[in-house]
C-alpha cells in the first residue's frame, strides 16, 4: 500500500532544464539534514555552482538506467530521488541502488518524503531489478528511521565515505523488491 501524495505534488523524470533546481535543493537539502553531522563550515560552504554541473551531466548524459526523478509542487521542485543499477562490488545486475533522496527542509516530515522514496522504489521494481540497496552515513539517526519504516534492513555491510575533510562510517541497507 502506498503513502498518499501531498495535494498540488506531482513526481516525474528530470529533464536537463532541472539542474539548476536540483543543485539549489542539494545544496539546501544537505545543509538540513547534516547539520550537527557534518561541521558548519562545511555546510556553509557549500555552493551551488558546485553542484550545477553534476546535475547538468547527470541529466544530459546519464549513465545506463540512472534515474533522477523529482517531486514538484507547482513549478518548484521540492525533492528529488536517484536511482540506478547498483556499483557496488558484491551486486550482480539484479541489483539496483538509490543513489540519493533529498527534500526541501521545509518539506521533511509530511509524506513527501515517502512518496518520493516508494515511487523510485516501484521504478526499480518495474524495471526488473531484485533487489535494492543504500547507503547512509551511520550517524544519520533520522534516514536510517526513514529507511527502515519503509522496510529496509542494515544487511552488514559498512564502509567510510570521505565527506566534510573526513572518513565518514557508512552502513549499507537493502530490501527485496519482488
Amino acid at each position: 500500500m502506498g503513502s498518499e501524495r501531498p495535494a498540488g505534488v506531482r513526481i516525474r523524470e528530470a529533464e536537463p532544464a532541472d539542474a539548476p533546481a536540483l543543485a539549489e535543493l542539494h545544496v539546501r537539502a544537505w545543509r538540513g539534514a547534516y547539520r550537527g553531522q557534518l561541521s558548519d563550515e562545511f555546510l556553509d560552504g557549500l555552493r551551488v555552482e558546485d553542484w550545477l554541473e553534476r546535475h547538468r551531466r547527470a541529466l544530459e548524459q546519464p549513465p545506463p538506467e540512472l534515474r533522477t526523478w523529482v517531486a514538484e509542487d507547482g513549478a518548484r521542485i521540492v525533492g528529488f530521488a536517484v536511482t540506478g543499477r547498483s556499483e557496488d562490488g558484491d551486486a550482480d545486475e539484479r541489483v539496483a541502488e538509490v543513489y540519493a533522496i533529498y527534500l526541501d527542509p521545509e518539506r521533511v516530515g509530511t509524506g513527501l518524503g515517502r512518496v518520493l522514496f516508494e515511487h523510485s522504489v516501484r521504478d526499480l521494481a518495474d524495471r526488473g531489478f531484485e533487489t535494492a540497496t543504500l547507503w547512509v552515513l551511520e550517524s544519520n539517526a533520522r534516514a536510517r528511521r526513514f529507511y527502515e519504516r519503509a522496510g529496509w534492513r542494515l544487511d552488514g555491510t559498512a564502509s567510510v565515505e570521505h565527506v566534510d575533510c573526513e572518513m565518514r562510517p557508512t552502513v549499507r541497507y537493502r530490501v527485496a523488491l519482488a
